[in-house]
């Protein structure tokens, strides 16, 4: 389908409006401050008038935690470096909202992706992918670096780096690929070469739908952040913060472990707002995240303005009980809710060894869950019960609906507590003694309201199985050391996701797959073979017919506990400027907001 995106016509007013301090700082007596006039812009991507953005100041966001590292080559870093360290692409920040806005957390369209280290790049045929990397790009004037020029050498040694032993005939043949990014090194890569200043090739050796998405760091786990070489030849890795520099719009300036880090902003940036071009990014003089494990601890700092805004990440808010609180009482707040997936989910860390290698287990749990219920009474009112798949029922050619699914199927996703004392039964655990049959142990997110984990070990307590609950320090080398570990049987179940729009076709290899230790031990040829047809498939039909065929396969055989899919909400101070509630995607690492600004006047104006 062609979509046509309508341009709208840049335009700039002055106007008269009151200032913050009429606004807010009158008393009920007093006369309103005079009016003060306020360069007001069209934002072309939202056909309104806006303040002109302004620079300066702090923007200060909660973060529930952080990887331990920096390097993208041994985990998740972007958390740290998504504003130092960039990729060859970036969402489109000047799209139209109306066409895509930005607040569903899902699969980013080809035509929403703009270059970004990468100017542009083309497919001349089925297994060759040219980047044309941007010129003009410097490195941020910090030894070694000092500032010169990025070049596509730089781009081809990371993605040697990454993919180690997979490339015969590289300075890292003898190295192990990187353990982060399973997709991307899955890919039948045959060579990654720069061959000239600014020109990248990558053949591959048959073709593959997700390369493209997997090199311009659009896959679920695609590890493409460009890293310094001279940084890593001199120190043999990229971990210490210290030793951090990027072509990004931040430097990273001060970690404080376990409590904050801040990014300083770089005054030579090479890129411009896609929103105002002629205005040279980024807006805030400094980005500050606190660590604030409880959401109890992120709700105060907002409400007393000690944060101008939670999310993006996992900070955002989940309580429907402080969502409404915050309504009534702080109602200048401005709240954004967005789809993401159903983190009320639960996975199976151990499919491979009793009680939960037997299907009737599983399909015992889901159906001692009354998910009607739980909206009504524990989230009330606030979400959808109805069932959903790994990936959700509503994702384009490969969900399906709930109502379509096999009657059999639909049967073991209903509540149903004496059905499953009935399977319970016939797959040999019986209630002994004391009423219980067996002991489960769940481990869940500190990120994640603990009385949910209850509410649900209370349904399954009445089917006879008893759950011990822990917390798990979410993002933290213990939950690494979980995954990794062939011998761990101590958590049975932990907090989980379902419902996924985005990560598509790549999350089928990333979980379940080939006895994947993140996520449940499994070893099911039938499971890898079907996974392996998805990601061979060689036209995107074929690709979503195999995956709408797998997503079932998971659906039928229970790899997963689903809840029901609850919304999440971003919160933004009123002072947080050009900020519509927009999510970006996963693999960003907030570089969205080197495109807010703060309004100091109305901050000040209202006392923060």
């Amino acid at each position: 389908m062609l979509i046509v995106q309508v341009a709208r016509t840049f335009a700039v007013a002055v106007v008269l409006v009151l200032t913050a301090t009429g606004l807010w700082a009158a008393g009920a007596d007093e006369e309103p401050a005079a009016a003060a006039e306020k360069e007001m812009v069209l934002d072309p991507t939202t056909g309104e008038m806006v303040e002109a953005p302004q620079y300066g100041g702090t923007l200060t966001y909660g973060l529930v935690s952080w990887g331990t590292n920096v390097d993208d080559w041994y985990g998740h870093a972007k958390d740290s470096t998504g504003l130092v360290n960039e990729q060859l692409a970036m969402w489109d920040w000047g799209n139209d909202r109306d066409v895509w806005n930005w607040r569903i957390f899902a699969e980013t369209p080809a035509w929403a992706i703009g270059g970004a280290l990468a100017e542009s790049w083309e497919t001349p045929d089925d297994t060759t992918i040219i980047f044309n990397i941007r010129r003009g790009v410097h490195w941020h004037d910090k030894a070694p670096m000092n500032g010169r020029e990025l070049t596509a050498e730089d781009v081809e040694y990371n993605f040697h780096r990454y993919l180690g032993n997979k490339l015969a005939g590289t300075a890292f043949s003898e190295a192990e690929p990187t353990p982060a990014a399973r997709n991307l090194v899955a890919l039948p890569i045959e060579s990654v070469t720069a061959t000239d200043k600014y020109t990248m090739v990558v053949k591959l050796e048959r073709p593959n739908l997700s390369a493209v998405k997997l090199f311009i760091g659009y896959g679920w786990g695609g590890s493409a952040t460009v890293m310094p070489p001279e940084v890593i030849e001199q120190h043999g890795d990229y971990q210490d913060w210290r030793n951090t520099v990027g072509t990004g719009p931040y430097e990273l300036t001060e970690v404080v472990e376990g409590s904050s880090r801040t990014w300083t902003r770089y005054p030579n940036y090479w890129g411009f707002d896609e929103k105002y071009p002629d205005n040279r990014l980024p807006y805030a003089d400094q980005i500050r995240a606190l660590r604030m494990a409880e959401s109890a601890t992120r709700l105060a700092a907002l409400r007393t303005g000690k944060v101008d805004m939670l999310g993006p990440g996992a900070s955002t808010l989940r309580s429907i009980d402080q969502i409404e609180s915050l309504q009534r009482t702080d109602p200048e707040i401005k709240l954004w809710s967005f789809k993401f997936r159903s983190d009320n989910a639960f996975y199976i860390v151990r499919m491979d060894i009793p009680p939960l290698n037997d299907l009737r287990v599983r399909q015992a749990l889901q159906m001692a869950l009354d998910l009607e219920t739980i909206v009504a009474t524990y989230f009330k009112g606030y979400g959808d019960p109805t069932p959903q798949g790994h990936f959700a029922n509503d994702v384009p050619g490969i969900g399906t609906p709930f109502e379509e699914w096999p009657e059999a199927v639909k049967k073991t996703y209903r509540y149903d507590p004496e059905g499953a004392e009935a399977l319970l039964d016939a797959a040999g655990y019986p209630r002994g003694a004391d009423g219980i049959r067996f002991t489960m142990s769940m481990g869940y997110f500190e990120r994640y309201d603990v009385s949910y984990a209850q509410l649900v070990a209370g349904y399954w307590r009445e089917i006879g199985v008893d759950t011990q609950t822990d917390v798990l320090a979410g993002g933290s080398a213990e939950v690494t050391a979980m995954y990794n570990d062939p011998d761990q049987d101590r958590y049975i179940i932990r907090w989980g996701e379902a419902a996924f729009r985005y990560g598509i076709p790549d999350r089928l290899t990333n979980q379940f797959y080939k006895g994947n230790l993140s996520t449940g031990h499994l070893n099911d040829p039938k499971y890898d073979a079907m996974a392996d047809a998805v990601m061979a498939a060689t036209t995107i039909e074929e690709m979503h017919r195999l995956a709408k065929e797998i997503n079932m396969y998971i659906t039928e055989q229970h790899f997963k506990i689903v809840g029901p899919e609850t919304p999440q909400y971003q919160a933004t101070q009123p002072w947080v400027k050009g900020y519509n509630g927009e999510l970006g995607s996963y693999s960003e690492g907030h570089k969205h907001l080197a495109r807010i600004w703060i309004d100091q006047e109305m901050k000040e104006a209202m006392g923060f």
